[in-house]
C-alpha cells in the first residue's frame, strides 16, 4: 500500500470528500436500555442508562446521519478538516471542532473511502486529529459516532479511547450519538 499523506483539506478537496460513500455496514449495534425507578419517597429516584452490544439479525447498511448538503454547510463551521491521500488522491477525512467542550478537540466526522477501509487510514486520521488537538492546546479528544457504527466503536477502543457518554436524538435522523474520549497528555 502506498504511504498515507495527511494534510489540511483545501477547497479542491471538498467536492471529492462530499462524494465519498459515507454509509457503512454493521453486524452489531449498541442498544440503549433506560429505566427510571421512583421511590415512594419523593426525594429518592433513580435513573439507569446502559448500553449493550447486540448482534443484528443480518448485516445492515446504515445511512450516514448527515446529508451531503448539510456536510457542505457544516464544514464552514469546522475548526479544521484533515484529509488523507494515497498517491495524491483524497481517500478520507476527519472533521474537527473546538469549543464543543473546554480544552477538547472534537472529531465530528471520520470517513474513509469504502475501498480503503480497514487499511489503517481511519487510524492515521485519528492519530493526526490527536496531534492537531495537541497543537490547538487541547487536553482531550472526543470522537462521536452513531450507536450502530460498530466498526468505529471497535477502532475507538483499539486506539485507547473510552466510552464517555451519549446523546439521544443527537443527529438530524434522531439516532443516538456515542462519545469516546482520550486524554492527550
Amino acid at each position: 500500500m502506498p504511504e498515507i499523506e495527511i494534510r489540511a483539506a483545501n477547497a479542491e478537496d471538498i467536492q471529492v470528500l462530499v462524494a465519498l460513500d459515507h454509509n457503512y455496514v454493521s453486524d452489531f449495534a449498541w442498544q440503549m436500555d433506560y429505566s427510571r425507578n421512583e421511590s415512594p419517597l419523593a426525594e429518592e429516584s433513580q435513573v439507569q442508562v446502559g448500553f449493550r452490544q447486540i448482534r443484528l439479525p443480518r448485516s445492515v447498511r446504515v445511512e450516514y446521519p448527515r446529508l451531503p448538503q448539510a456536510l457542505l454547510e457544516d464544514w464552514g463551521q469546522r475548526s479544521g478538516i484533515l484529509v488523507s491521500l494515497l498517491a495524491g488522491e483524497p481517500v478520507g477525512y476527519a472533521g474537527l471542532m473546538l469549543g464543543v467542550a473546554p480544552l477538547t478537540a472534537w472529531v465530528t466526522d471520520l470517513v474513509v473511502k469504502r475501498r480503503w477501509r480497514r487499511q489503517g487510514i481511519g487510524t492515521a486520521l485519528l492519530l493526526a486529529a490527536q496531534e492537531w488537538g495537541v497543537h490547538q492546546g487541547c487536553r482531550n479528544l472526543v470522537l462521536e459516532m452513531q450507536s450502530k457504527n460498530y466498526p468505529a466503536i471497535q477502532m475507538a477502543y483499539k486506539q485507547g479511547l473510552d466510552f464517555c457518554g451519549y446523546n439521544d436524538r443527537y443527529y438530524a435522523n434522531h439516532d443516538i450519538a456515542l462519545f469516546f474520549a482520550k486524554s492527550l497528555r
